[in-house]
């Protein structure tokens, strides 16, 4: 099974502000405000505007943090998307 593609948000959608240790990110279109942790505001840095899978966002972090083994973060990736599109974050391609 292929992996699924998604988008972020456009950038002018949310704001994303660091708290610390937590994240908010507040969704200018559903006026709801999200309180996250890493690694949910670097996955969506590092998406773009593009559509992404886990393995594109998981060669993209890899660029800048020690993911240990790419393969690994994959499903870790895959289920923190799936949770960012139920919150609405982001969609699928």
């Amino acid at each position: 099974m292929a992996d699924r593609a998604y988008r972020a948000a456009p950038a002018d959608a949310l704001r994303i502000e660091p708290l610390g240790e937590l994240t908010a990110i507040f969704d200018r279109r559903s006026m709801q405000t999200h309180l996250v942790v890493s690694p949910v505001p670097e996955m969506l840095n590092a998406m773009g505007a593009d559509a992404c899978t886990p393995a594109g966002i998981a060669e993209r972090l890899a660029a800048t943090f020690d993911l240990g083994s790419a393969e690994d973060a994959q499903p870790i990736l895959a289920e923190r998307l799936s949770e960012l599109a139920a919150m609405g974050l982001v969609e699928r391609a």
